[in-house]
């Protein structure tokens, strides 16, 4: 009997994966819609993250809280848009501001919000900076 093989990837910096879409109106509007297989943004500035987006949550010297788990999957979206090369770089600033407003919209003091915004501000050029993607490793099971 032929076996058919499997072909995945493993993913080392994922926490969570989202188990339904998530839409909000947000201040970034492209000058076109922008679609992706995770991600969709309007020029209206409808944001759609799709089911089984994955993403790090918070990152930095932060916990992990409910008022910073919403905040910290926009940002990562808009972020990972700006590394493809869908958004431009320009718009990080309001990514970051729309963190800061999303988590303090979500029950975050004032000040630990604006403590998160000046962390993603001065130290997160490099998340958003488009990069070289290094080719997926993929493995395959079993080996054939």
């Amino acid at each position: 009997m032929k076996i058919n093989p499997i072909t995945y990837r493993s993913l080392t910096s994922y926490k969570y994966q989202l188990t339904e879409d998530y839409t909000v109106q947000i201040e970034i509007q492209p000058e076109a819609d922008i679609t992706t297989q995770y991600i969709d943004l309007k020029a209206d500035g409808l944001l759609t993250v799709k089911k089984n987006y994955a993403w790090d949550g918070p990152s930095g010297p932060t916990v992990d809280t409910n008022d910073f788990m919403r905040g910290s999957l926009v940002h990562d979206a808009l972020y990972q848009l700006m590394r493809g090369q869908y958004l431009d770089i320009s718009e990080r600033d309001k990514a970051d501001r729309i963190l800061q407003k999303f988590c303090k919209e979500d029950g975050m003091s004032t000040f630990r919000a604006w403590y998160v915004y000046k962390g993603v501000s001065l130290f997160g050029k490099s998340n958003a900076k488009p990069k070289k993607e290094e080719e997926d490793k993929l493995f395959t099971a079993p080996e054939v």
